[in-house]
C-alpha cells in the first residue's frame, strides 16, 4: 500500500535508490566537500513587458557593495533601538518595482545564515517530517515527482534520496533555525505581513516551472545569470522563477518570500461583505426587491442583446456600488487583516539583553527544595516598553477591544490558536499609550489609568504574555 505522499514504497536499503521512484545515475567520481553555490536562475514576464523590464533590471556587482557578512549585520541589527529601524536597514529601494542581483563577490557573505552541516545536525536532533517539513523531489522526462515517505526523515534514508539525484526542500527552516528565525522576523516587521521560506538541497534539478504554468507558457527569461555563493537575487511578485543547477556542482540556497496576501484586493475581500452587510441593515434601497423580469434580459445569455433595460439595470448597480462606499468599515477590515498577520507571524526573537529584562528572564526557579524568587514585582517607577513595535495591537470586534500579540506563536505556521486576551475598558487608554510610546520606556506609574492599581495590573498582565520588557533586570527582592 503507497502513501498519497509517496512515489513508490520504500523498499530495502540496497535497492531502494531505484524503487524510491527515480532511476540511478551514472555519477563521477568526486569528493564529498560542499561546492559554491551555483544556481542559474531565469526571471520571465509576459512578452508584453518584457523589454520594459529587461531595461530595469538592475545588477550589482562587488564594486560599492561594501557591507558586512550577515553574521555581523544581525548582531549590529540587535543593538538598533526601534524595531522598525532594524528592518529598515535590510530594505531595498527595489521593493515591488524591478528585479536586482547583487553580486557580493562575498563566497562567506551567508556564512551563519544556514549550512548543510546545520541541516544534517536538524535531520539527526530535531523531529522532521516528510511532507510536513521536509519534501523529496524529482524531476524526469519533464515530469515533476515527490518522492516523500510516511514519518520521520533521518539522515539514513534522506542523504540516500540525495544520491539518488532527488532534490531536498526544508519547508521551514525557521522553526529549527534560529538565525533563520531572527532573519525572518524582521522582515515580517517591516512588510506587516508574514515572511517565510524554505531552504533547498539540488544536485541534479534540471529546470522546473511553476505548476500554474507550462514551458510554452512562460516564455524568454528577461535575465538569465549564474549566483555565486554570496550573492542574492531579487524579485517583485508577478515574476516567474527557474532554478537550474549547474552539472556536477552542489546547490545550497534559501529562498525569503513575503508581502503574500497584502494587496488592495485582499483588503477589500475583508471590506466589502462587512459594508454590504451593513448597507442592507441601513439602506432601503439595498434590500429593494430585483426586477420580476431582470432573468430575461440580464445573464450571458443575453448579453448580445440591445435592450434598454440592460443599460439601466446596470446604472442601478454601479450606483448601489458607489453607495457602498459610505458604509465601508474601514478600521474594522484593517484589524481583520492585523488579526490575520498577528496570527501568521513568528514570536520575536529576543537577545539576550531583551530576554535579562522581560519574563523570560525572571529570576523565579526551584532550589534547596522550594520557590527561589517569586518575589519579583513590578512598580510604579519600572521603566516597561513593549518587545517589539509589532508585538501587540489592539482590535474592535463590536463592543469589545482585544488585545492580539505574538509572543506566545510558535515557530511552526499556526501550530498555536491566536493569542489576545479581552481588554478591560480602564486599560484600553494605556494600552494605546504604550504602544505609541514606542520605541521610549515609560513607567508604570505614568499609563493613563484611573488608580495605581489598574496601572500595576496592566502591566503585570503584559509582562507575564512576554509583550513588555523593563528597562532594567528585575531583581528579587
Amino acid at each position: 500500500m503507497t502513501s498519497p505522499l509517496q512515489a513508490k514504497s520504500p523498499p530495502a536499503k540496497k535497492i531502494k535508490r531505484k524503487e524510491n521512484g527515480i532511476q540511478p545515475k551514472n555519477k563521477l567520481n568526486k569528493k564529498k566537500t560542499v561546492k559554491p553555490l551555483k544556481s542559474n536562475m531565469r526571471l520571465s514576464s509576459s512578452d508584453k513587458e518584457k523589454s520594459k523590464a529587461e531595461k530595469e533590471c538592475e545588477t550589482h556587482n562587488g564594486e560599492g557593495v561594501d557591507s558586512p557578512a550577515l553574521d555581523a549585520l544581525l548582531m549590529d541589527l540587535t543593538k538598533v533601538n526601534n524595531s522598525r529601524d532594524r528592518a529598515n536597514r535590510l530594505f531595498q529601494d527595489n521593493w515591488e518595482k524591478k528585479p536586482i542581483l547583487i553580486q557580493r563577490q562575498n563566497p562567506d557573505f551567508y556564512k551563519g545564515l544556514f549550512s548543510t552541516a546545520e541541516f544534517d545536525q536538524i535531520l539527526r536532533n530535531d523531529d522532521v517530517q516528510y511532507g510536513v517539513n521536509l519534501d523529496v523531489t524529482s524531476y524526469t522526462n519533464g515530469k515533476r515527482e515527490t518522492h516523500n515517505p510516511p514519518g520521520r526523515a533521518l539522515p539514513y534514508t534522506v542523504w540516500d534520496f540525495y544520491e539518488s539525484g532527488c532534490s531536498l526542500r526544508m519547508l521551514n527552516p525557521q522553526a529549527f533555525s534560529s538565525t533563520v528565525w531572527q532573519v525572518l522576523s524582521i522582515l515580517q516587521e517591516k512588510f506587516g505581513s508574514m515572511a517565510g521560506a524554505n531552504v533547498s538541497e539540488d544536485e541534479v534539478l534540471p529546470l522546473v516551472s511553476s505548476p500554474n504554468f507550462n514551458q510554452n507558457e512562460i516564455g524568454q527569461p528577461i535575465m538569465d545569470v549564474v549566483l555565486e555563493a554570496g550573492d542574492l537575487l531579487y524579485f517583485p511578485r508577478g515574476f516567474i522563477h527557474q532554478g537550474d543547477c549547474l552539472p556536477n556542482a552542489h546547490s545550497l540556497h534559501i529562498t525569503i518570500s513575503s508581502f503574500q496576501r497584502n494587496s488592495w484586493g485582499d483588503l477589500l475581500l475583508k471590506l466589502m461583505p462587512a459594508s454590504l452587510e451593513i448597507a442592507m441593515e441601513e439602506d432601503v434601497e439595498f434590500r429593494k426587491g430585483l426586477p420580476l423580469d431582470y432573468l430575461q434580459f440580464m445573464g450571458v445569455q443575453n448579453s448580445e442583446k440591445d435592450d434598454p433595460r440592460r443599460s439601466k439595470f446596470i446604472a442601478h448597480v454601479e450606483g448601489l456600488m458607489k453607495n457602498l462606499v459610505s458604509y465601508a468599515p474601514v478600521d474594522a477590515a484593517v484589524d481583520q487583516k492585523a488579526r490575520d498577520f498577528l496570527h501568521d507571524c513568528l514570536p520575536p526573537m529576543l537577545s539576550a539583553e531583551e530576554k535579562a529584562s522581560s519574563v523570560y528572564g525572571a529570576p523565579a526557579r526551584w532550589g534547596d527544595g522550594k520557590a527561589l524568587d517569586v518575589t519579583v514585582q513590578l512598580k510604579g517607577q519600572t521603566q516597561i516598553r513593549l518587545v517589539r513595535a509589532g508585538a501587540a495591537r489592539l482590535c474592535g470586534d463590536g463592543d469589545t477591544v482585544s488585545l492580539f500579540y505574538t509572543t506566545e506563536n510558535s515557530r511552526v505556521y499556526h501550530k498555536e490558536e491566536p493569542k489576545s486576551t479581552e481588554m478591560k475598558t480602564e486599560h484600553i487608554d494605556a494600552m494605546e499609550f504604550l504602544i505609541h510610546s514606542y520605541p521610549k520606556f515609560v513607567s508604570v506609574a505614568s499609563l493613563p489609568c484611573e488608580t495605581m492599581e489598574a496601572k500595576m495590573s496592566l502591566a503585570e498582565l503584559l509582562f507575564e504574555k512576554g509583550v513588555i520588557r523593563t528597562a532594567e533586570p528585575l531583581t528579587a527582592e
